[in-house]
């Protein structure tokens, strides 16, 4: 790899990092990235040094978001737990499906997260405690501990998003705290695939680690800028993101 193709490469990564500590889809730069950086790379060799970069940048942001938010233990650990269990079975069948299957599927949630975010601006303004019973829990916890967690090791980018909608919009919580719940989750998620992947020996580890450092750089900030400035913050990233994962799906699809 050229040098100087390695040293985007490595900006992209700190881009990569802030997008993924406010509301995820870190995936949507990187990915890209990689793709055309190193094009004759097996694609699970990407998705596993992907998955080396991330899990460190979102490690590093939910560590930040811990020491100021509130975590509520009786939802993120067992979507955590189950989180792994997900991301692993998504990797595992990454080489046998196609993501081209579920792009329109993908979309068409996709669409509906943004309309849902934009015309209830009062979602994930401040925690709403009416959601929290115990069949809602119970399903945010099915959802984004299997679901989501399955897609992410399937595919990945958006997975912040998924996770950030399911806390907000089933149980409730503010945007800043579904954020920092999202990190852990996610942590689980990267691991669960990351785990898959090396076993399988699809990782490039140098490539990967000189990705981690530049995540970390980039997730410190974006989780410091969250919490500074709040939920009408993160919202306004999670369209952005939203809009820019639709984008480049609806390319993707449509070429």
């Amino acid at each position: 790899m050229d040098p100087e193709v390695l040293v985007l490469l490595l900006l992209v990564g700190v881009a990569a990092g802030w997008v993924d500590a406010v509301v995820g889809g870190g995936g949507l730069l990187l990915l890209p990235a990689l793709l055309v950086a190193a094009p004759t790379t097996p694609l699970a060799t990407l998705l596993g040094t992907n998955k080396l970069g991330a899990v460190f940048g979102t490690t590093s942001a939910a560590i930040a978001y811990a020491r100021k938010v509130r975590i509520d233990r009786r939802v993120v650990l067992p979507t955590a737990a189950l989180a792994l269990l997900g991301s692993g079975l998504g990797a595992a069948m990454a080489a046998a499906l196609t993501a081209d299957v579920l792009k329109p599927v993908i979309m068409v949630v996709l669409a509906g997260v943004a309309l849902m975010v934009y015309f209830r601006p009062a979602m994930g303004a401040s925690t709403d405690p009416r959601l929290r019973t115990r069949n809602r829990v119970l399903a945010a916890i099915a959802l984004a501990g299997l679901g989501v967690s399955f897609y992410d090791g399937l595919i990945g980018p958006g997975t912040g998003v998924f996770l950030i909608v399911a806390f907000t919009a089933v149980i409730g919580m503010d945007f800043v705290s579904a954020s920092a719940s999202a990190k852990i989750v996610n942590v689980c998620t990267n691991i669960g695939a990351l785990v898959v992947f090396g076993l399988a020996g699809h990782i490039d580890w140098l490539l990967g680690l000189g990705l981690a450092i530049c995540t970390i750089i980039g997730a410190q900030i974006g989780a410091r800028m969250a919490l500074r400035r709040g939920s009408g913050f993160v919202r306004t990233v999670l369209l952005v993101v939203v809009m820019a994962l639709l984008a480049r799906m609806g390319w993707d699809f449509l070429t």
